[in-house]
């Protein structure tokens, strides 16, 4: 059989409702994440007796557990690749539920001493772990589901769905602390969002329960080319994938972590604006992200990967720096609305056309692991660090451009990559030449050395 081919009697796209379930379940992921952050200085007093040193533990652990994603990005890529996607979604999901159930019922430190925040802690690590292996098996699923020609508008909808999930988590949060006070807050008001979160990632998990398994995975069933050893494989065969991926990756990560999830404190820091109008601002920047990404997804269909990745390349390297100082010196309602809104597009669209893209370098065979070492080593390094890095060098500088001056050399960087980058995207077809189903990317079917499939 020609390897191009699908075999005959599989499915050659996913159902409709399996792509939708599969990228708005994303919504969990970001609503955690988001959660912990706004509820940081109210979890501090909780768990670690409030002050400059619990903000501190509040968010060095989150540091610490955001070292865990890449290691259960690893573990999660050997199952996606050994025994199917599906199984994979299912079990990041459950762990997602019982870590955020968990959190809900954990005891305070008035109630456990000390214990709290350690378990506090290991909960956290258990959140990062599994959302490490979430995101890279949501993306491979959505790009191997969708119709050729459009993966790049589908596969966005996972990066949108997050922002959603960042949504409810900012709503959620203020309607909490809006309504009851402090003493409720602390005694089990902070539980709500916590137990909102773990309904939400059930009802997903009972969603995917019944969602189909991947085509292009039931394609290697058939076809008997499941590798034995993934990661051994994604190491030896695909490590110019890998490296690229990681390139894209560093891109999407500091635009998004820098240019969005950092400017609320940055605007707060340098005396722009107060909590109340950060958080105002956060929202709209989510929205924005959620308006552009479909569009850069759809035109990076319509024109190619690598002229939209470059493009926003440039803009990387030209822009931000410019839009933190127009941050630091507007008005609220001038230059910080005008520059955060286009560094939210700007991280927005990377993430849109950057997700597709990382995933469609690697073959089908192994894909998850590929994107394990990639991807997600990237995001752990310049999306956990360097807000924190952001920050230290906006207050030892008093320079406002600093942190533009990160994404602009990052950006730089990673320029020669996507300049030479083949593109991934499938070419444009009549209706009368419908495209292969298999030929995901022009790396999709690279030889193996003998021994690497069962």
């Amino acid at each position: 059989m020609d390897e191009e081919t699908p075999p005959i009697g599989l499915p050659q796209s996913l159902s409709k409702r399996s792509l939708a379930i599969a990228g708005l379940s994303t919504i969990v992921e970001w609503y955690d994440f988001t959660l912990y952050l706004y509820l940081a200085t109210l979890l501090s007093r909780i768990f670690y007796g409030g002050g400059a040193a619990g903000v501190g533990h509040v968010l060095a652990g989150f540091a610490i557990a955001y070292l865990m994603r890449p290691l259960g990005a690893i573990v999660f890529g050997h199952v996606g690749d050994r025994h199917g996607r599906r199984p994979t979604m299912l079990l990041s999901m459950a762990l997602m539920s019982a870590a955020m159930l968990a959190t809900a019922l954990l005891p305070t430190q008035a109630q456990a001493g000390p214990i709290a925040g350690w378990l506090l802690l290991a909960l956290r690590c258990v959140m990062a772990f599994s959302v490490g292996g979430e995101y890279t098996g949501v993306v491979a699923y959505l790009l191997e589901g969708a119709p050729p020609g459009r993966r790049g508008l589908i596969t966005s909808l996972a990066s949108a769905a997050s922002e959603v999930g960042g949504l409810l988590a900012v709503a959620l949060s203020a309607l909490t602390v809006a309504l009851l006070d402090e003493a409720a807050l602390a005694d089990w008001g902070w539980r709500i969002p916590f137990l909102v979160g773990a309904g939400l990632a059930a009802l997903i998990l009972l969603a995917r329960s019944r969602i189909e398994e991947s085509p292009d995975f039931l394609a290697q069933r058939a076809r008997g080319s499941i590798p034995a050893q993934p990661l051994r494989l994604s190491l030896r065969a695909y490590r110019p994938a890998i490296g690229r991926g990681f390139a894209i990756s560093a891109l999407g990560s500091i635009t998004y972590y820098v240019g969005i999830v950092y400017v609320p404190s940055f605007l707060i820091g340098t005396g722009r604006m107060g909590e109340a109008d950060a958080l105002t601002l956060s929202t709209l920047a989510a929205l924005v992200v959620i308006l552009v990404t479909p569009l850069v997804g759809a035109l990076s269909d319509r024109i190619g990967r690598r002229p939209v990745l470059v493009a926003l390349a440039l803009a990387g390297v030209a822009l931000p720096a410019l839009l933190f100082a127009l941050m630091a010196q507007g008005s609220a309602l001038g230059g910080a609305l005008v520059g955060a809104i286009l560094l939210a597009a700007l991280g927005g669209a990377v993430s849109a056309v950057g997700a597709v893209t990382t995933a469609e370098q690697f073959p089908g065979e192994g894909r998850l692991s590929g994107l394990a070492f990639g991807a997600t080593g990237a995001t752990a390094l310049f999306g956990g660090l360097t807000p924190y890095l952001s920050h230290q060098l906006t207050q030892a500088s008093g320079w406002a451009s600093a942190p533009g001056w990160l994404i602009a050399i990052v950006a730089l960087g990673v320029l020669p990559v996507l300049w030479r980058l083949p593109e991934s995207a499938p070419k444009r077809h009549s209706p009368a030449e419908p495209p292969s189903r298999m030929a995901l990317s022009p790396l999709a079917h690279a030889p193996q050395k003998k021994g690497e499939h069962p």
